[in-house]
């Protein structure tokens, strides 16, 4: 009896010490895993900055002006004055309330098939 116990407990034992190695081994494996993904990340990053620097200096105006200077023909461009700019007495103000009756009109030619916004543009 004895003898079977010990058997029996030398076998756990055995078992036991597989499943802590296997375990070891899978989270050595996971662990370098989990660097090489943070080396990558690092690396991305310090492309990225780069990227970033490279993307400041092309679009400072001092780099963009005469490329602008050499194609102004081409790209047909325009200096902007201020007078393209509206204020807020351009706006029209809003109407006190909604005209009912050509919105009643519009939604009787829309159910009976016909679309005024076509209408108009054919003529």
């Amino acid at each position: 009896m004895i003898r079977t116990l010990n058997f029996l407990l030398l076998g756990t034992s055995v078992l036991a010490l597989i499943g802590v190695y296997s375990l070891k081994f899978s989270v050595e494996e996971t662990a370098a895993d989990k660097a090489a993904i943070e080396r990558r990340i690092d690396l991305q990053s310090g492309e990225l900055s780069l990227l970033k620097a490279d993307w400041a200096y092309l679009n400072q105006p001092g780099h963009v002006a005469p490329i602008v200077a050499r194609h102004v023909e081409a790209l047909g461009l325009q200096a902007v004055e201020p007078e393209q700019f509206g204020g807020l007495a351009s706006l029209p103000s809003r109407p006190a309330k909604p005209d009912n009756d050509a919105l009643d009109a519009l939604f009787e030619s829309l159910n009976a098939g016909v679309d005024p916004a076509i209408e108009t543009i054919g003529n």
